[in-house]
């Protein structure tokens, strides 16, 4: 189980919770188990969700194990212009 931040409007997504506990090894999991309870989850992962663990942003690295006891923040991908 790891504890994960959300950032931004992703919290809204999960019902106003800005901390969620999740099972899941991998970033990819946890992306599959988020669009499952939250299915508002799906088009920010399409779009692209940064994964941030121990304050290092993964970008498209669903392989990404997730470690028992890191910090892991969720952030929306951004749109500059």
């Amino acid at each position: 189980m790891v504890e994960v931040t959300l950032w931004g409007s992703l919290g809204a997504i999960a019902g106003g919770k800005s901390k969620i506990e999740i099972e899941a090894k991998d970033i990819r999991e946890l992306f599959r188990k988020l669009a499952e309870q939250y299915p508002g989850f799906e088009p920010y992962i399409d779009r692209g969700i940064a994964v941030a663990i121990d304050g290092v942003i993964y970008r498209d690295t669903w392989s990404k194990e997730l470690p028992q006891g890191a910090e892991i923040f969720l952030l929306p991908r951004l749109a500059g212009g």
